[in-house]
């Protein structure tokens, strides 16, 4: 096992809590008990990472959405409960998914529930050191790189697209995406 996962037999023997910010809110890819509001503090959720798997390729990469730490930053989105019954199998998928490079580490954060609680949960975050990580980018520059990008998932911009529309639906309006959105859209002209 990697440093960088957490260890595995308490979160398949318990079942565990993972933290969605971009698209495992809208396809999260698992069977899930409990699904809540969270906020993640001290992350800033951000197109930070060279995408060269799911929605973009090593000749046109795309940008895919990464929490970089941020002191005093408030990440909003979805807290998961998957439970032990199916946790072994969440957890493999979710690699599968998300540490297809090593650019995003595994790491135990603490969330803040809409219900007050507080509960530790995966998340998956920016290796600053990484290749991949692209630190700021103006939003003119990623509305450039994510209208001309596509990957084995799809195009670069329904994955902004569908996050965007999914936190505005949630009450979680990020306003940075929606311009993005809109900068985007006038590129491709739809």
């Amino acid at each position: 096992m990697s440093s960088d996962h957490v260890a595995d037999h308490a979160l398949v023997r318990e079942g565990f809590w993972v933290f969605g910010y971009g698209s495992l809110m809208w396809n999260p890819g698992f069977e899930f008990a409990e699904r809540h509001p969270a906020v993640l503090m001290d992350y800033a959720r951000s197109f930070c990472m060279w995408s060269i798997h799911h929605r973009g390729s090593p000749e046109v990469p795309g940008l895919v959405l990464a929490l970089d730490a941020e002191p005093g930053a408030a990440c909003h989105g979805l807290a998961f409960r998957i439970g032990p019954e199916v946790a072994a199998q969440a957890l493999a998928d979710l690699r599968d998914r998300e540490l297809v490079s090593s650019a995003y580490l595994e790491r135990v954060v603490t969330l803040r529930l809409s219900d007050g609680r507080d509960v530790a949960a995966l998340a998956y975050v920016v290796d600053p050191e990484h290749v991949q990580y692209t630190g700021p980018l103006s939003l003119e520059r990623q509305a450039e790189v994510i209208a001309g990008a596509c990957g084995g998932r799809g195009p670069n911009c329904d994955y902004l697209f569908s996050t965007a529309e999914h936190l505005a639906e949630l009450g979680m309006e990020d306003i940075e995406l929606t311009q993005l959105s809109d900068m985007v859209r006038r590129r491709l002209k739809i």
